[in-house]
């Protein structure tokens, strides 16, 4: 899957600097964490799987339901954290018990993109403190 992997940081790499907007998945206009793999997924393979309800920035909080992941398992390929790689998408908890509510795809070795409240989208390091929360990865299936 190396040209997979390629191409998936290659296409979340055209969303940075795309502003933050809580629920939104449109490049260069605006976008949360899920609009950016939203909108990875849909220049890889077109219209979205199913549609995203609306949700609110505590979502899963009262429930403790995981949506995110479950989503995900729906139609991403579920991989062990430690197995992920370029092109994968991490799962991130906020807090130890929380359900996972924040994602990013992996760009490289130690590095992700994602944005994130008062951040447009961004490729940075992704540190331990980070890496440590990382629940859940996931792979896109092949194209076509």
């Amino acid at each position: 899957m190396p040209d997979l992997s390629a191409r998936v940081v290659a296409l979340a790499r055209l969303w940075l600097g795309t502003p933050y907007h809580h629920q939104a998945s449109l490049r260069g206009a605006g976008c949360d964490c899920l609009g950016l793999v939203r909108g990875v997924w849909r220049d890889l393979h077109g219209p979205e799987p199913e549609p995203v309800p609306p949700y609110t920035p505590d979502w899963g909080e009262a429930d403790g339901e995981e949506t995110l992941r479950d989503a995900a398992r729906r139609h991403l390929i579920e991989i062990a954290p430690e197995a992920a790689g370029p092109g994968d998408v991490l799962l991130f908890r906020w807090r130890l018990g929380a359900p996972a509510k924040h994602c990013g795809i992996l760009s490289g070795a130690g590095r992700m993109i994602h944005a994130y409240d008062g951040h447009a989208v961004l490729e940075s390091a992704l540190p331990a403190a980070w890496a440590r929360r990382a629940a859940y990865a996931f792979r896109f299936p092949p194209a076509g």
